[in-house]
Formats: C-alpha cells, sequence, structure tokens
C-alpha cells in the first residue's frame, strides 16, 4: 500500500559532484591502461549490475511504485499526470493521463553528461527497441548523501501550470502519508478485538506494534543493499529472485482488494444502520437495507474508478488522517460528555475468541507495503526511523485509546465497528457515521487501483492500450468486490482474516526473511535470533488467526 531519496537526485546533482567524477576518471585513466584486465573485470561487473537493476524496471509489476505512492498520497517523481507517449507501455490508456514513468527525456531537463552517460556498451543499445523500450534507464546507484538538503527541486511546465519532479517528501509529510496508511478502517474494529481477545489481549497491540516497527526499519536495510531497489516487489526479487517478486506481489495485490471488500461490508453496515428500513424490490428480488446499500456502494464507486486522473480523489483521501481523528474524539465525546456508557468490566482474557483478535490486531499495522516508497520518497532519508517511530507512537496510542473506550462503553455488546453501537440520536454520533461513510468513497478507486494496472500489464500489447479493455477489468473487479461483499458480510471476521493470512506475511514474516535473505553475510547472531522470533510469531499468529477466523465465518455462513 515506499533508501535514500527519490530517484531524481541521481540525475539532478550539482555541477561541482560532476566535477569530481570527471577528476576521478581521469585520476584512474593511467592506472587502468597498466591494468586493462582490472579495467575490464571492472566494466563486466558494472554490466552486470546494470543488468541486475535493470530487471528491477522491467519485471512485472511495473506500475507498482506508481500506483502505490498516489494510493498512499507519497509524492513520487512518476506521477505528474502529463500525457505524455511514455506511459503507453504501462497498460490501458487509462494511465496514459495519470502516470508517467520516472526518468522519461519529457520529464527531465537536459543533464549532465557524467550523470546519464550510458553504462551499457553500443552494441547492447539496438537490443532495447523491445516493448519495455520506453523504460527509464537503470539506476546504478543512490546518491542520497551527495544530494543537498537545501537543493531545491527542478519543475517543469505542463498545461500552463509549473509542476514539480522531484517531489521530496519533508519530515511531516513523511509522517502524514504514515499516518494515512496506517490509521485506516482497522481502528474501527479494536474495541471488538478487546471484547474477542479480552483485556490481556491488549498486549498483543502492543508487542505487534514493535515488531512491526523493528520489521519497518529491516525495510530499510534492504532498500539499502543494493542499487535500483525502491519497492517491496524489488526486495522480493533481490532477496528470491523473480519468484520472490511476483509472490510478494500477488499477496500485496489480494491484500488490497480485501480492502476494498471491507470498504463495501463497512457501508453496507453503517448506511443500514443510518436507514434500517429501507429496501428496493427490483427485478422479482426484495433487496433490504444491507444489499441494498452494498449494490448503491459499488454503483456509486464505479465512476470513481473509470476516472483517468486521480488526483483530486488522491488529495481528498490524504485526509484520511483528519477523519480517523475525528472519529476518535466523537467516540470520547459520546462516552465523557454525553455520558452514553454502559462501564462494563469486560473479560480478563477470552481464550476461545483470542486467535479472531490476533488478525484484527495484525491488521491495524497493515503499512509495510508503502514503507519503501515513504522511505525513498523522503528528501532526508536519515530521518526514516525517527518518521516511522512516530507514526507507530501516534497509531498505537489511537488504537489503544479507542480499544480501551470503546470496550469500557459497550461490552460483550461491542459490535465489528465501534459507529454501530453509537446513538443514532447524538450529534456526535451523526458526525461519527457520516465522516465513516464518506471516507471509503474516496479510498476506494485509489485501492483499487494497483490491482487493476497490474492486471492490464498482463494483458497482449494489442489490447493493452484500450480503453475499453481498461474499463472492462475495473468494472469486473468493482462487481466481484461487491459479490464478495455479500457473500461473507462479516467486517470483524473478514478483516481479522486478512489480518492473519495477508498482513502477517507482509508486516512480520517477509520482511525478516528478505533481510536474512539479501543480507545474509552481514547479519549479526542477534539479528538472525530476533528475526527467527519475529518470523515465529508470524507464522503462529498467522496460522491460529486464519483457523479461527475462517472457522467463525463458515459458523455464521451456516447458522
Amino acid at each position: 500500500m515506499k533508501n535514500s531519496v527519490s530517484d531524481q537526485s541521481f540525475y539532478i546533482d550539482s555541477d561541482d559532484e560532476d566535477d569530481k567524477d570527471f577528476s576521478r576518471d581521469g585520476e584512474g585513466e593511467e592506472e587502468d591502461a597498466g591494468n586493462p584486465s582490472d579495467s575490464d573485470e571492472s566494466l563486466a561487473d558494472n554490466q552486470r549490475q546494470q543488468s541486475k537493476t535493470g530487471s528491477y524496471i522491467t519485471t512485472w509489476p511495473q506500475s507498482y511504485r506508481q500506483s502505490i505512492d498516489l494510493y498512499s498520497s507519497v509524492p513520487s517523481p512518476g506521477i505528474n499526470f502529463l500525457n505524455t507517449p511514455s506511459l503507453t507501455r504501462l497498460g490501458s490508456s487509462f494511465m496514459q493521463s495519470s502516470l508517467i514513468r520516472r526518468h522519461t527525456p519529457e520529464s527531465f531537463p537536459t543533464p549532465a553528461p557524467a550523470v546519464t552517460a550510458p553504462l551499457l556498451v553500443k552494441e547492447d543499445e539496438p537490443k532495447r527497441k523491445s516493448s519495455h523500450a520506453l523504460l527509464p534507464p537503470p539506476i546504478p546507484r543512490r546518491r542520497s548523501s551527495i544530494r543537498k538538503d537545501d537543493e531545491k527541486p527542478s519543475s517543469m511546465i505542463a498545461h500552463g501550470h509549473e509542476l514539480p519532479i522531484s517531489h521530496q517528501s519533508s519530515f511531516g509529510q513523511a509522517v502524514l502519508n504514515g499516518l494515512n496508511v496506517l490509521c485506516g478502517v482497522g481502528l474501527l474494529s479494536t474495541p471488538y478485538a478487546a471484547k474477542e481477545g479480552g483485556w490481556v489481549g491488549l498486549s498483543i497491540l502492543i508487542i505487534f506494534g514493535l515488531l512491526s516497527f523493528y520489521t519497518g526499519i529491516l525495510l530499510r536495510h534492504c532498500l539499502d543493499s543494493e542499487p535500483g531497489l525502491e519497492t517491496y516487489p524489488d526486495i522480493g526479487h533481490a532477496a528470491f529472485g523473480t519468484p520472490g517478486r511476483i509472490a510478494i506481489s500477488i499477496i500485496l495485490y489480494v491484500e488490497l482488494y480485501a480492502c476494498c471488500v471491507e470498504y463495501i461490508i463497512l457501508e453496507s453496515d453503517n448506511l443500514s444502520s443510518l436507514f434500517p428500513n429501507a429496501h428496493l424490490s427490483l427485478l422479482g428480488m426484495d433487496l433490504d437495507a444491507h444489499h441494498l446499500f452494498a449494490l448503491l456502494t459499488a454503483l456509486a464507486v464505479l465512476p470513481t474508478v473509470w476516472l483517468r486522473d486521480l488526483r483530486v480523489l488522491s488529495y481528498i483521501s490524504a485526509g484520511g488522517v483528519i477523519a480517523s481523528v475525528l472519529v476518535v474524539l466523537c467516540l470520547f465525546w459520546v462516552g465523557l460528555v454525553d455520558q452514553v456508557s454502559v462501564h462494563s468490566k469486560g473479560s480478563v482474557i477470552n481464550l476461545g475468541t483470542l486467535p479472531v483478535a490476533l488478525g484484527l490486531y495484525g491488521y491495524c499495522y497493515s503499512g509495510h507495503a508503502v514503507f519503501p516508497n515513504i522511505y525513498t520518497s523522503m528528501a532526508k532519508p536519515h530521518q526514516y526511523p525517527i518518521v516511522l517511530l512516530v507514526c507507530f507512537v501516534i497509531c498505537s496510542m489511537l488504537y489503544m485509546g479507542v480499544a480501551v473506550m470503546g470496550y469500557t462503553m459497550f461490552g460483550q455488546a461491542t459490535a465489528s465497528q465501534f459507529t454501530l453501537n453509537l446513538p443514532k440520536d447524538l450529534v456526535a454520533s451523526k458526525i461519527a457515521l457520516w465522516t465513516t461513510v464518506v471516507n471509503p468513497f474516496t479510498k476506494y478507486a485509489l485501492t483499487m487501483m494497483p490491482v487493476a494496472l497490474c492486471l492490464e500489464e498482463l494483458l497482449p500489447s494489442n489490447l493493452n492500450k484500450s480503453y475499453m479493455y481498461g474499463m472492462g477489468i475495473r468494472t469486473l473487479l468493482v462487481l466481484s468486490t461487491l459479490f464478495v461483499g455479500l457473500s461473507v458480510p462479516f467486517f470483524g471476521l473478514v478483516m481479522s482474516l486478512i489480518g492473519s493470512l495477508l498482513t502477517m506475511f507482509v508486516t512480520l514474516i517477509l520482511p525478516c526473511a528478505c533481510f536474512l535473505s539479501i543480507l545474509r553475510n552481514k547479519v549479526t547472531p542477534i539479528q538472525v535470533g530476533l528475526c527467527g522470533l519475529v518470523i515465529t510469531v508470524g507464522l503462529v499468529a498467522s496460522a491460529f488467526g486464519t483457523y479461527s477466523a475462517l472457522s467463525s465465518i463458515v459458523a455464521n455462513l451456516s447458522g
């Protein structure tokens, strides 16, 4: 849903650095002349590194970086919404006016020769005339220490407006992007998780927070290990080759798709609580409130997934942090000011349903898909650990506060979303409900877009530029989420299943596995032990949580 600054810093460097590069090259010419074998070996190493780095760019999914940047509101150099030919290779015409591949000639002023000189021999250039001919050149190395902090980003003129192309995130922007990813709909279910696990189960939330923070730092080390690594799939590629990249990408895309299913269920639950008597007879079918609002939600979001330019939705969805804080404040207002509360003591621990709580708490920290994008977009990447710490502390406080307040107020009657427990006649309750209802409408298209783009990449070259095929893929995806949401309309249990089956791998297991694989010759025994512990916790929680969630879903469907 993220080692160094973005790739723009490689192309836009000061003249002083270029002069130094030329000077160093000149000093080494005499040595190279006297040692031709060393020079040949160095050239061969360069070519191998170029080939390896280029494979990160040319291997499916190519659209991951740009689509996840837009989904998470991370300012990416690849997203400038200009309609240029450099998009034609990525998929259907939906992308042509909303995404641009990085490092295209149209997007940059003429760079210094020393920086952009090709590292491959000229004989290889004709071979690049393929379906990936418009791909950006591979990035030989990151130069985060070279680009000066006060260096201003370059810009370009588009449609009469000046658009920055480096888009370096400040500390505050990075924190907001992290909070926007972590503070999602999982906040609504933390009181339900407290009910399922008991008060002792709240310790799981803290443990998962600490482990997730640690694995977020591991992702940074993975990105720093090789040039060209920018995204989670890139890390999987470096760790386990192309199969690893594909497997991790599929897990990430399935998680995004499942989130869209949750949006459908969430809208259906909250709108039907606002209008419980709504119904519609259509084609001989009598639709109750839940089915009716699920259908209306799908019809409402359908035009948004057809949009070519998702900038407006991206800007609006960036207010998700505000929406989350507003809903939390409404909960505390209802409990403390309006004094609508049960003041239940609750259960100390519920062993029978504790595995369900494992998945719910795990879902709360499902932001690792975006963390590499946040890191590589930062103007000062050395601040990444602090950014991550601030995000996890704030989110953990919100989650803990909502869990304690909601479970104290509603006790064993706590619903899968605390908004369903709020009295409907109070102003604060109405604000919380309508905020919860409106927010997913802005996020659905942004969440589904990466899934749609990755599928469009798989279309044959004679079809992937068709507007109608892209439109059809998006329509089918929306209808499928509607079908799944109506088939399994259990918000809390579906969230627990996502958290156990998918988030545990993305957040805990895979970062440690990739770290050990990529840096196997450099890791310390302590790091090996910690990674082994995290992987064990992730596997155990995933197994018990998945089994418990699936069993509960089957039991509810049978009943």
